[in-house]
């Protein structure tokens, strides 16, 4: 699509799925990630004319891949065996098999094995098609987890910066740290000393800077993020907009080198700031709904960037470098829209726990009418630092429950993100705590309406929001039905069982080895209220759920059934925290809506 917006067109077709598109510094090619032949491989398109060819052969694919300035050679992302031997290859080398052998922790992520593993930088250099491992060391580069964009490169590509974890036990650290190397991996050396998370290295145009983003407090992964400058000439770091309340998220240089753009989220929206170069004076420049990927034009006369809100999927917008003059660029998702009934996402506020001021969101249904009653669904996000936004959600999707004739509202409880640093660190230590305070007072504001049906209301969340279902469960009778997405059920089984052994050890004041810790998962676990549960339940999980073990959701369905509760067990054995493959994306919202549909809208019996 040209910059204006002109003669949009699809550059590539055919099996296999193409992602990670990226301009040869020339201008005269495009280079992307494609598995049009099984694995995930760099090819690259001429704009001129011609098919695309593969670039790499590399075994197993390629993860991401970055352009060097000259365009002579790309730095490639990828996997590596490591160690080249182990123990697995001897023990089964006459009778191979599919078993593992692991030592160390964080044998798995997300929703893969990593034991015997790596994650590597290389070189691939175009002209004689060689490619160079640039940091052959026992750790993953780029990090795996708490990071951004990890890797960046000097104007005149002598230097790169990445951002990786030099720990010895990951799993139970945020210490990710940036690296500073030769284009060869050579003369590598750290450049940040900071015990927190250090990540999203990104040089500024004129090479005197690195800017990035910084955490203070170790084992937090949700700590502020606050912009730190490196001067490479004299190695001194300073933070800009210290002062300022927010968490930055992501940052990218302005080509005068004299500003820098930060994403960050306030009260529901994801907006764009310019913050001055070394001042850190903050100006906004893009708000409403959610603004995201921001990038200047190579001369800086505008910004390109994502738009977004609760009734409109992303599309590519372009404004002025102030803000102004805001137009799409594409409206590809403008003929699905003109077939859809959407009603706009309203805000509301309230006194929550110890006198917060607690803000939601609602979306009434098509066809609204304010003298009739409606049955509520209430949706509770997961994180639990994370927020509900003003965004069209690919999996938990305001409008899609809406649809059905619902009221949906979503508290952002205390431990929510763009409300202030306070606010968000007020759930660690006290999951049950003021977070269900918060949800039962805003359950009271919408009950006192006179269009909520109050014995009609349902409650779905996922990941710490499936938490607080079953925390729910145990502690309240307010729900005709309840829907739990891989959520925790016990405390204590999931910080063994999860793969990030920081987040529980942060959010619990220890590992389960700390009598003060596993007292307080105890305190904290839906598991030790199962006596109390009345309602009738859907789980929801997954098996390559590694960051909340199916074993969870296992757990709870058990116990709802103990209890001789109508329960149902929705199990996908290819999905991670994560639905979205389309057709088990499909049945994860007949299937949800189904159980909401049989309760809340069914006739009330005496």
């Amino acid at each position: 699509v040209g910059s204006d917006g002109s003669d949009a067109k699809a550059v590539t077709a055919g099996p296999g799925s193409d992602r990670a598109p990226r301009w040869a510094p020339d201008g005269r090619s495009l280079a992307f990630i494609s598995t049009r032949d099984g694995t995930a491989q760099v090819w690259r398109l001429p704009l001129r004319g011609g098919d695309a060819t593969k670039v790499t052969t590399y075994p197993g694919g390629v993860n991401d891949f970055s352009w060097s300035p000259d365009g002579k050679a790309i730095y490639l992302v990828a996997d590596t065996k490591w160690p080249p031997t182990q123990e697995i290859d001897r023990r089964s080398a006459e009778f191979p098999t599919e078993a593992r052998i692991f030592t160390s922790l964080f044998y798995r992520h997300w929703n893969e094995w990593r034991a015997g593993t790596r994650q590597h930088l290389y070189r691939f250099t175009l002209a004689d098609q060689k490619t160079l491992d640039i940091t052959p060391i026992d750790r993953d580069v780029p990090t795996l987890a708490l990071g951004g964009n990890d890797i960046s490169i000097s104007s005149v590509g002598t230097e790169l910066a990445v951002a990786f974890n030099p720990d010895t036990v990951v799993a139970l650290s945020t210490n990710n740290d940036i690296f500073v190397m030769g284009p060869d991996g050579g003369s590598r050396q750290p450049i940040t000393t900071n015990r927190a998370n250090d990540h999203s290295p990104a040089y500024s145009p004129d090479s005197r800077y690195i800017a990035y983003l910084a955490s203070s407090i170790p084992g937090f992964e949700s700590d502020q993020q606050q912009i730190v400058l490196y001067e490479r000439a004299n190695g001194r770091r300073t933070p800009i907009a210290s002062s300022w309340d927010s968490s930055v998220l992501a940052i990218s240089w302005m080509p005068d080198s004299r500003s820098l753009l930060a994403e960050v989220e306030e009260r529901g929206e994801r907006v764009v700031y310019t913050v001055e170069v070394p001042s850190g004076r903050q100006t906004r420049v893009l708000s409403g709904g959610m603004n995201t990927n921001v990038q200047p034009a190579p001369a800086g006369d505008f910004l390109i960037f994502l738009r977004q809100s609760a009734t409109a999927p992303a599309e590519i917008y372009r404004s002025d470098p102030t803000g102004r003059n805001v137009r799409a660029l594409t409206k590809i998702n403008a003929a699905a829209l003109s077939r859809l009934t959407l009603t706009p996402l309203e805000s509301f506020g309230f006194v929550g726990s110890g006198g917060d001021s607690v803000f939601g969101y609602l979306m009434r249904p098509p066809g609204f009418d304010q003298r009739r009653t409606y049955p509520l669904v209430y949706v509770i996000h997961g994180g639990p630092q994370s927020a509900w936004l003003d965004q069209w959600h690919a999996r938990w999707n305001y409008a899609m429950f809406a649809s059905r004739g619902y009221l949906v509202a979503a508290v952002n409880f205390h431990g929510s993100t763009g409300y202030g640093t306070r606010f968000t660190k007020s759930i660690s230590r006290n999951w049950g705590g003021a977070p269900y305070d918060d949800l039962m007072k805003g359950l009271d504001v919408l009950s006192a309406r006179p269009y909520v049906d109050k014995d009609r209301i349902g409650a779905a969340g996922a990941s710490y929001g499936g938490y607080m279902i079953y925390w729910m469960a145990g502690h309240t009778t307010r729900f005709r039905a309840l829907v739990a997405h891989d959520g925790v059920f016990n405390s204590l089984s999931m910080a063994g069982t999860t793969e990030e052994l920081w987040f529980p050890a942060y959010e619990f004041g220890g590992t389960q080895l700390s009598p003060a810790a596993r007292a307080l998962m105890e305190k904290w676990s839906p598991a030790n209220f199962i006596s109390q549960w009345a309602t009738p339940l859907l789980v929801v999980h997954s098996e390559r759920d590694y960051r909340v073990d199916v074993s969870e959701g296992m757990q709870a369905f058990t116990a709802a059934k103990l209890r001789g509760l109508p329960a149902k067990f929705l199990y996908f054995p290819d999905e991670d925290h994560y639905v979205t493959k389309p057709r088990n994306r499909r049945l994860w919202w007949d299937t949800v809506q189904g159980w909401l549909d049989d309760y809340l809208r069914r006739p009330l019996t005496p």
